[in-house]
């Protein structure tokens, strides 16, 4: 008996429906067109908890999020802040990926019934996998640094409507070749540069949409620690540690390929300098306007 005819006999004994072969679809024909692409899926609905309702909906308290474009560094901050005896920092979770969906109509309209949307349930699990994250780590606030949350900072923000933001900033040209270089086999540089710039506009429109955040900056953070560290503290209502600046020497379990920086230079434990700024005549037309908004141009 073909596959097929065996999914069909489960899905008429279960829905009532059955699959169908797809007809061949035809060559366009010149000047035909193009067939539209498939809808992307619906946003999760969700409701932003009020302040007396955190205690029951929320058991993070005033997490704090590093938005950062890729390569800008966001490894080495959340390193330095990890060092702090009050922080976790750990790798990059990628909460905003994690989904939820309902098994039957019944269990939505459960679900409903309790005021509890997909959205509402997407947020119970990203809190509570974070929470259980700085619970194991001992410590008092955990800070998380997925640069790809930026592009969702409106769910972040109304999911944990005490939550702390802190916006690291890189020259964009500096963004691009480290983007480059970190796999040139996979992207040009042109392409580097224009995918990194989806995440520095996510990163400003993320400026722009929160407030009482703190700006940091990669150059600054690379050249006096002590001194950015003191000012983020100060944010933070936590006291500076030294210990802080020297973040100790990590391994293959604490430093994971994929879910942020494993290189050599920051598995050293120690800030290292960062390169050279680059001139105002090697920004391409493409990062200018980027550059100008951040103040990397003249």
């Amino acid at each position: 008996m073909s596959l097929m005819r065996n999914l069909n006999r489960a899905l008429t004994a279960t829905t009532g429906l059955q699959v169908r072969r797809a007809s061949p679809v035809a060559s366009a024909a010149p000047g035909a067109t193009a067939p539209k692409r498939a809808a992307k899926k619906p946003t999760a609905v969700y409701r932003c908890p009020a302040p007396e309702d955190l205690a029951t909906d929320r058991l993070l308290r005033r997490p704090v999020f590093i938005m950062s474009p890729v390569r800008s560094g966001s490894t080495l901050l959340r390193m330095l802040l990890n060092a702090h005896p009050r922080l976790h920092s750990p790798h990059e979770l990628h909460i905003r990926r994690l989904e939820v969906g309902y098994g039957s109509k019944l269990s939505q309209k459960a679900m409903s019934t309790l005021d509890l949307e997909r959205g509402d349930l997407e947020h119970l699990l990203w809190d509570r996998v974070m929470h259980r994250e700085l619970v194991r780590s001992g410590k008092d606030f955990i800070v998380e640094k997925t640069p790809s949350n930026a592009f969702v900072y409106e769910r972040i923000r109304d999911c944990w409507p005490d939550a702390r933001f802190v916006f690291l900033l890189r020259h964009p040209v500096s963004i691009a070749r480290s983007w480059h270089e970190g796999d040139p086999d996979k992207r040009t540089y042109d392409e580097a540069a224009a995918d990194a710039l989806r995440y520095m506009r996510a990163v400003e429109r993320a400026r722009e949409g929160t407030t009482g955040g703190y700006t940091v900056r990669y150059e600054d953070l690379t050249a006096d620690a002590e001194k950015e560290l003191r000012g983020l503290c100060a944010f933070l209502d936590l006291d500076f540690t030294p210990s802080m600046l020297d973040y100790g020497r990590k391994d293959d379990a604490q430093v994971v390929k994929g879910l942020g920086d494993w290189r050599d230079k920051i598995r050293t434990g120690r800030v290292q300098a960062g390169r050279a700024l680059p001139t105002d005549d090697e920004i391409p037309d493409l990062l200018r306007p980027m550059c100008e908004a951040w103040g990397y141009s003249q």
